[in-house]
């Protein structure tokens, strides 16, 4: 571990333990300030959580990983959370972003073992883990998983034997390169990559694609223009900008309450529903 890395990671150790643990009250205040865009307030809820960061990554620190990696991609799993967080629901900032930050250490762990994703869901990650842990244990590898062990994985987690044991194997068998010679049918020597299909739409499709993705786009332009002004502008802050705006800050624009943003969002989405349908229904017809 080189002398930067460990600086880093001492000082995320520092900062952890540094900051105090937040009240419901004031995580609650420097939530809505957050929502609001102070970056200060967003700080400091991320400082006082690196406690929980820290903590759950040491639980994979058997991924052979480096501690200071871990906790990097569950600080980013952190930031997220911080991020989505609505303190108006009666959860703590912990709980929700603990499954942020467990998500964000398992992907980097994933992507760390191989470049083909091999699961999608909590479960399956948590069975890659479990089994990659096993296999690396076994002198046999994959194939020393006994039919008992393979059973008890797959009940575990949910899953048959069969997906157990594929996985395993897929585990202990490492990645394969796409540009590995294999033999063709005639004796030429292809790459695998010479036998994948593209996934990219036929000139065809392409045409069809782009005429819907025109249509769409007008008759939504059409359906905007008849909308009151004020409902307008919410619209097209909340769903037609790159960065998405709260309704605190659209409130402050307009100059009436969050409450009476959401209101006119509500209202807004109703009435483009009712005159998109029967556009839309006409073109899939």
């Amino acid at each position: 571990m080189t002398n930067a890395t460990t600086g880093i990671r001492r000082g995320l150790l520092a900062a952890a333990v540094d900051e105090p643990v937040l009240g419901r009250d004031e995580e609650r205040e420097l939530a809505r300030r957050a929502e609001a865009g102070d970056a200060d307030a967003a700080g400091r809820l991320i400082a006082s959580h690196l406690r929980f960061v820290i903590k759950i990554a040491r639980r994979y620190r058997g991924s052979g990983l480096p501690m200071s990696d871990l906790i990097q991609e569950g600080t980013v799993g952190l930031i997220r959370a911080v991020r989505r967080f609505n303190p108006d629901r009666g959860v703590r900032l912990s709980t929700y972003a603990m499954w942020w930050i467990r998500s964000a250490i398992q992907d980097h762990v994933m992507h760390s073992w191989s470049l083909v994703r091999m699961g999608t869901t909590n479960a399956q990650k948590a069975m890659i883990l479990r089994l990659r842990q096993m296999t690396a244990e076994l002198i046999g590898g994959a194939e020393g998983l006994s039919d008992e062990i393979t059973a008890r994985l797959a009940k575990s987690f949910g899953a048959t034997a069969n997906e157990v044991a594929t996985l395993a194997r897929r585990l202990a068998g490492g990645d394969w390169s796409l540009d590995q010679p294999m033999a063709g049918p005639d004796g030429d020597q292809r790459t695998w990559m010479d036998c994948l299909t593209s996934d990219a739409p036929t000139p065809e499709q392409a045409v069809a694609e782009a005429s819907e993705r025109r249509f769409v786009s007008e008759i939504v332009g059409k359906a905007l223009a008849m909308l009151p002004p004020r409902e307008q502008l919410v619209i097209r802050k909340r769903y037609f900008e790159d960065v998405r705006q709260t309704f605190e800050a659209i409130g402050r624009e307009l100059g009436v309450s969050k409450d009476r943003v959401r209101q006119l969002e509500t209202r807004a989405l109703a009435k483009l529903r009712e005159l998109l349908q029967p556009a839309l229904a006409g073109n899939r017809s």
